[in-house]
């Protein structure tokens, strides 16, 4: 008897799913933005993607309707980057990054980030509707 070959693919974990961060002021960042953003949008889902030998963890992707935004550690640095962050409201001018960008934006993080909490979420929230009225405007 012959088996399938077609593999099932991994059903995505919630946020809080790559919890074994760095032990360093980048980890404890992450996982604080992490927690923010489960906040902002409890059905959030996380993935770890492009996983490679330098970085055998992945980046972590959040997504609800699609790709809200990425997060990836430096050395003097957490960079989260939105998927269509120039399409964002961002009156608090939360992203100092890749403003030049077409559609991307991000946000750079350094060791002592004051956190706008308020405005965060907010933007959170903000590429989530994004997402899901793009994922509704296909289905039409």
């Amino acid at each position: 008897m012959m088996r399938s070959l077609a593999m099932k693919k991994a059903a995505p974990k919630k946020t809080g799913a790559l919890k074994a961060e760095s032990a360093d002021w980048r980890g404890s960042l992450l996982a604080r933005l992490r927690a923010l953003i489960e906040e902002a949008d409890p059905e959030m889902v996380e993935e770890p993607k492009w996983r490679k030998p330098s970085n055998p963890a992945g980046v972590p992707v959040w997504s609800h309707d699609g790709i809200v935004c990425t997060g990836e550690k430096y050395k003097d640095k957490v960079k989260l980057t939105f998927m269509y962050g120039a399409s964002l409201p961002d009156p608090a001018r939360l992203f100092n990054s890749s403003l030049d960008a077409g559609t991307r934006r991000a946000i750079d993080f350094p060791e002592d980030a004051k956190i706008n909490e308020k405005a965060f979420k907010a933007l959170i929230r903000a590429a989530v509707k994004l997402n899901t009225s793009k994922k509704a405007a296909k289905k039409k």
